[in-house]
């Protein structure tokens, strides 16, 4: 049997994390809080799952990640996936890799934004899905341990050799990536891995109020604008203007962009479609 298999396609109830969805914003909850949300075989699978999910059925405008209890999320399961491994074939291995990848290439190219609600650890792959996050909004107890160095491994997996160099910085990221020490909310903030530092408790709210705002907005250019950050990374200076001019005509030809004038006109909020 796979063991890297999520629950049923289309499931009303995820096994290993819950999901609820109102006024077109998704909210995914680890729910593991016993073991601070450590991540099993199935939780990467159903995550990896959910997100192709929601980003076919194009309902969700905004997703909300966080984790239940005392932090967000402590990374794979010591006993359950790291144990496990060792017992692992080569090409198992490159399975299960190829598994946690897939799960941060959903975030970054689901077409809504996603916000990490971050409060305690934030571990391992825990750190790496709050990283591939749109946004991250942490409390005072938020703490980022990117920890693949002090377990033996490198410190680049699932990404965060591309994704954090890209966020704080070449010298920020190489500390990070290579000690594996914690990095505690308001340094975050400092180095620019938060996007917003609250209150003590206050990280769930004003990641719901964010997710809110955007999916009342202009959908599609928010998701035309995530998809350029995304695909711009590494392309030639020329390569991207050419792009960025491609998705401002495919936008100033919808439906949003001809609301936003008549709005403006018509002294009016607009409204929008996301066409």
């Amino acid at each position: 049997m796979n063991p890297f298999t999520g629950s049923a396609s289309s499931a009303e109830r995820w096994r290993h994390l819950r999901l609820t969805k109102e006024s077109h914003v998704a909210t995914v909850t680890l729910e593991r809080p016993a073991k601070v949300n450590a991540l099993t075989f199935g939780a990467y699978a159903d995550l990896r799952d959910l997100l192709a999910e929601l980003a076919s059925e194009r309902s969700v405008r905004a997703l909300v990640l966080g984790g239940r209890g005392s932090g967000f999320c402590s990374g794979s399961d010591v006993q359950e996936v790291i144990g496990a491994t060792l017992s692992m074939e080569a090409d198992e291995l490159r399975a299960f890799n190829r598994l946690t990848g897939q799960v941060v290439r959903a975030i970054r190219e689901c077409p809504f934004p996603v916000i990490a609600a971050v409060h305690g650890a934030a571990a391992g792959a825990g750190a790496v899905l709050a990283l591939a996050a749109d946004f991250r909004i942490a409390d005072p107890s938020a703490r980022f341990s990117f920890l693949f160095t002090k377990v033996g491994l490198s410190g680049g997996d699932m990404g965060a050799a591309y994704l954090l160099p890209r966020v704080v910085g070449l010298g920020h990221a190489t500390r990070l990536l290579m000690l594996g020490e914690p990095v505690c909310a308001p340094e975050a903030e400092r180095i620019g891995l938060l996007s917003e530092l609250v209150g003590e408790g206050e990280a769930d709210e004003r990641a719901a109020e964010l997710a809110l705002r955007l999916a009342q907005g202009p959908t599609l250019a928010y998701a035309q604008t995530k998809a350029q950050l995304t695909a711009e990374l590494d392309m030639p200076f020329a390569a991207a203007l050419e792009m960025g001019g491609v998705t401002q005509a495919f936008l100033m030809n919808g439906q949003d962009h001809n609301e936003y004038h008549s709005a403006f006109i018509e002294k009016r909020p607009p409204t929008w479609l996301g066409r």
